[in-house]
């Protein structure tokens, strides 16, 4: 028997059954047998995403986009989509954070090159030292261990500051 929607009150009713006027929630005839999916709203046409970008990432990156994404209730389309409309709206903020990270990057491996010529020159006043010989050099070595470790001290102070939240 074909279904008659009520447009007015979106009761449904049979063919040959009588139109009824109450159509109030607990009216059972109208009250539709099964849930229906809350949809989100379509956009309009240009509104529309039409572009798909990729990037690839590892497990690890992947695991914690997941994550992220299921903690803000989120489809990883939707999530990086969200964050990423987010930084290029705020390019001061994202350009520092970026800067600071590179320069943060970049201090590190200054501090390694460092660390690891003043092991070679340690290792030649060593040599040196256990010959028998003397070693002029030693005091201007120490002098750089003491330099370098300052500077591994500075470099530590500025990020524990830098990614501790405030609060």
């Amino acid at each position: 028997m074909p279904i008659l929607r009520d447009a007015a009150k979106a009761g449904s009713h049979h063919e040959s059954e009588e139109q009824h006027t109450c159509h109030t929630p607990s009216c059972t005839h109208t009250t539709p047998t099964t849930a229906h999916a809350r949809q989100r709203e379509r956009l309009l046409a240009e509104k529309k995403r039409m572009h798909q970008p990729s990037c690839r990432m590892n497990d690890d990156e992947f695991q914690l986009l997941t994550h992220a994404a299921s903690a803000c209730h989120m489809s990883i389309a939707g999530f990086l989509a969200h964050t990423a409309l987010k930084a290029a709206r705020d390019l001061d903020h994202t350009e520092a954070e970026i800067a600071t990270h590179r320069d943060m990057v970049r201090e590190l491996f200054a501090l390694r090159r460092a660390l690891g010529q003043i092991g070679n020159n340690l290792n030649q006043v060593a040599t040196v030292l256990n010959a028998g010989a003397d070693a002029p050099h030693a005091k201007a070595v120490l002098d750089a261990v003491q330099r370098t470790a300052e500077r591994v001290d500075d470099f530590t102070q500025r990020y524990v500051e830098t990614e501790t939240p405030a609060g």
